[in-house]
């Protein structure tokens, strides 16, 4: 484009032809942003959920540096991560995978029911092949380790805003390298997808420290209810004392340590 214009500016005799011929740039060419209606422009709406407020201003401050996308909202835990899905049905949702009362692979799998169109990015200190299981189990199509640079986190969000996955790089070699492997006896995890939802629920509770009594009073339940859940959880894991149990929750990372 830039010889024609040249030419257009001058004759052969090298007198001026007059003013160069520009050619308006196409604007569908233009880098991709968020689709505008008339003068209105609409916001990527993003929730983030961590019980660490350090950690939250973190993520909204790389949020809120693109003028196109917005915090909605934020949650401490992982049963309010669910409510306020429910509630403000965003775009997308940044979840820790280890937060108190109410893990973050559960949250999600609650999130998919009461919110199905909102996608989710998991955040989690380590990663482990069964982690990365559990997390496509329930659905999710994002993670993100923390030690990743912030602007795996931007690539991360602008992927799944296109309802692409994005998995941080280590995911993506553990599942090329393990998922395909047929495996030999069951693990602890892979028998722990043998939990009901309520169940997995219970063995972060009991590993927090509570008693059967203090799981009821939380979930609203009998404490014979309760310690028929306990006694249900140790049998499908194969599991016999609250201190097994605990080193099962953490190398899950339902709690962190």
């Amino acid at each position: 484009m830039i010889n024609s214009q040249v030419r257009n500016m001058a004759r052969p005799d090298g007198k001026a032809q007059g003013k160069p011929e520009w050619t308006e740039p196409n604007r569908n060419q233009s880098a991709a942003g968020p689709k505008s209606l008339g003068n209105t422009t609409k916001k990527l709406r993003i929730l983030i959920a961590d019980d660490h407020d350090i950690v939250r201003r973190g993520i909204r401050s790389l949020v809120e540096a693109r003028p196109e996308w917005k915090v909605c909202d934020e949650a401490r835990s992982g049963h309010e991560a669910v409510a306020k899905s429910e509630e403000q049905k965003p775009d997308i949702v940044i979840l820790d995978v280890s937060m108190p009362e109410l893990n973050g692979l559960e949250a999600a799998r609650r999130i998919k029911e009461v919110s199905p169109n909102s996608e989710i990015l998991i955040l989690s200190v380590h990663y482990s092949d069964q982690l990365i299981k559990e997390i496509l189990d329930a659905g999710v199509r994002g993670f993100v380790v923390k030690s990743d640079p912030g602007r795996d986190v931007i690539a991360a969000v602008a992927s799944l805003a296109s309802h692409k996955p994005f998995f941080t790089s280590m995911a993506t070699e553990v599942m090329l390298t393990n998922f395909q492997r047929p495996s030999a006896a069951p693990s602890a995890g892979m028998r722990a997808s043998r939990l009901t939802s309520r169940e997995l629920e219970i063995v972060q509770l009991l590993s927090e420290g509570k008693s059967s009594k203090e799981v009821a009073s939380s979930l609203e339940i009998s404490i014979k209810t309760a310690e028929t859940h306990r006694a249900n959880i140790m049998r499908k894991l194969d599991i016999h004392s609250v201190s097994e149990l605990v080193r099962y929750a953490l190398r899950n990372q339902i709690i962190e340590a």
